[in-house]
């Protein structure tokens, strides 16, 4: 590692500095790092997580909330927010997490023997953080597309259900920790089917440096090369570097940060021989920016995002003499492949029929486990379809459909859309398959979720059912 570590230090250093400036992205919807509400406000809602409340108030772990025009949260969601997934004893993304952190540890452990490793793991902190972490801190802009209400779940206009678990990178790196890894679960208004939860779990990866580390001095002859060559500049954006990061030491960051994303993936999936590719991506957090796929079963999956930390992010932390990388990755994406688990509702699940295949073996956190599957039982497949209004968001049907079906919603698609040529009016078609886990569903049963799928479309949304 060393030898690698001093030929690309060499090699770094007489790259050409004059590289074609990049403007910087305003216009393109900003992807967040791995890969839903209706807009009626919460005091026409009635859940145990809000009983409470009062009528202008919205309840989030035991906290109460003002509600206005941005509230859009759910019962259902509001439902979620306690359940600690993470910290089930038989759970498989405990297991995942406990994975990651297990990497972490043993391949970074502290400086001298007996003492803390290198990572500190922060697990516990509240999901309900305000529009300025979550936004403003990560140089998302105002009027930004991805703030919109159809996107994100919104407590109240400065109040949100975190989207990523970087939205608390700012006051971990301001608390003086610079190195971590921030588990999570995080909430995004999103389509219905096996792969797609509006809450999934996330682990956030920061490390930063100083010119120290990145550049050590590990022999008298290196001492002169290394002082020569700078964490900081002042030049052009490129899209291989940012303004005020020399390019040394934004290719230091990339080899240290993709060498060591590839070890933990060859770690997750037990595959020293995994086949791994890099894609260049934008976020509005990390530049230059990138994306890990894997190869599993004949294809390419998408299985993180990082990047090399924006500056002024570090800057307004305090960190003013640092520099880092970061990363996100899906810990529902990780489980699925790794235990072959078909469905991500069944991360929900109190069965222990599901739950119990997780305890591993011999307290052997990399033992092999495959999910069995308990439920075979037959889909039932109903249509509706209705005339939409010029302002319908799809996200907000499909919040009306998780509130009222629950668990039992297993996919929704669109199989038809329409525009009469005459009135211009717009119909859409979709298809609902329900499925519950643990017993046969009979169509009386569902008519009656249908039902009030519809009636809530027509009066909270405007439609008009066909």
């Amino acid at each position: 590692m060393t030898h690698i570590r001093m030929t690309l230090r060499l090699s770094v250093a007489v790259l050409a500095r004059g590289s074609r400036p990049q403007a910087r992205p305003t216009s393109p919807r900003p992807r967040l790092f791995l890969s839903n509400s209706c807009t009626y406000p919460c005091r026409n809602l009635g859940s145990a997580a809000s009983a409470r409340a009062r009528p202008d108030q919205v309840k989030v772990l035991g906290a109460a909330y003002a509600v206005d025009d941005w509230t859009n949260v759910t019962p259902g969601i509001l439902e979620k927010t306690g359940r600690n997934l993470l910290h089930q004893p038989a759970h498989p993304l405990r297991l995942v997490k406990r994975r990651i952190a297990d990497f972490f540890y043993h391949t970074f452990p502290g400086a001298a023997a007996h003492s803390c490793p290198l990572f500190t793991v922060v697990d516990n902190l509240s999901p309900v953080v305000s529009t300025r972490q979550n936004f403003d801190e990560l140089l998302i802009p105002e009027g930004h597309v991805s703030r919109s209400k159809s996107d994100n779940y919104y407590i109240n206009k400065e109040t949100v259900l975190r989207t990523h678990t970087s939205s608390h990178q700012n006051e971990l790196m301001r608390s003086g920790l610079s190195a971590f890894l921030m588990f999570g679960d995080v909430y995004r208004r999103d389509t219905i089917d096996a792969t797609h939860f509006p809450v999934f779990h996330q682990c956030e990866g920061v490390r930063l440096f100083r010119q120290h580390d990145l550049f050590p001095q590990s022999s008298p002859s290196e001492e002169e090369v290394n002082d020569q060559i700078p964490l900081f500049v002042s030049h052009d954006r490129t899209p291989e570097h940012q303004e005020t990061l020399s390019m040394e030491a934004t290719k230091m960051l990339e080899f240290d940060l993709k060498s060591t994303l590839e070890d933990l993936m060859k770690h997750l999936m037990n595959d020293s021989r995994l086949k791994m590719r890099w894609t260049s991506q934008y976020f509005p957090f990390t530049h230059p920016s990138w994306e890990l796929e894997i190869e599993y079963e004949g294809e390419w999956l998408e299985i993180l995002g990082c990047g090399v930390v924006e500056q002024q992010i570090v800057k307004n932390s305090g960190c003013t003499n640092m520099a880092g990388w970061a990363f996100g990755i899906g810990l529902e994406r990780v489980a699925m492949l790794l235990y072959k688990i078909p469905d991500i509702r069944l991360f929900w699940s109190k069965d222990p029929r599901f739950l119990d295949q997780f305890i591993p073996a011999n307290k052997d956190l990399n033992a092999s486990i495959t999910f069995q599957p308990f439920s075979k039982f037959t889909p039932l497949i109903n249509d509706v379809s209705f005339w939409v209004p010029g302002d319908f968001q799809e996200n907000d049907f499909f919040d009306i459909v998780r509130s009222e079906a629950g668990d039992l919603i297993e996919n929704v698609q669109m199989i038809d859309k329409y525009q009469c040529q005459k009135t211009g009016r717009k119909s859409q078609t979709y298809r609902l398959t329900f499925r519950h886990f643990e017993k046969v569903l009979c169509q009386e049963e569902v008519n009656g979720v249908k039902s009030n799928i519809e009636n809530l479309l027509v009066n909270k949304l405007r439609v008009e059912i066909r």
